[in-house]
């Protein structure tokens, strides 16, 4: 069996929904299997394009590893502004230390 959190999505708009995330699995699943539109994630979660792109919150930053160069290089064409909190959600893995945290979608994928 599975170990699951709750993850939060929240909009440019302020709407935010509260989903169960499999531990293991990278916030990319989560968003599609929860209907999370604003997340397309056109090649699937390949690193070939950067429809995935989300905003983290600082202590979400704090306990992942950082983004490595083929990451950095795909945030490069990012739709929405990049900031340094951006990352594809295809290459953050849930854990269970991001349990209740916040994973903010831009407008613009």
């Amino acid at each position: 069996m599975s170990q699951e959190i709750v993850l939060h999505f929240k909009t440019e708009e302020g709407e935010t929904r509260s989903v169960d995330a499999v531990i293991g699995d990278s916030v990319m699943e989560t968003a599609i299997k929860n209907d999370i539109d604003e997340v397309v994630a056109e090649c699937g979660g390949s690193l070939i394009c950067s429809t995935c792109h989300v905003y983290l919150d600082d202590e979400t930053v704090a306990i992942i590893p950082e983004a490595d160069e083929a990451e950095l290089d795909m945030l490069e064409g990012v739709a929405s502004e990049r900031k340094p909190n951006s990352r594809l959600s295809c290459q953050v893995i849930v854990s269970e230390a991001m349990a209740g945290h916040t994973i903010h979608t831009p407008n613009d994928q």
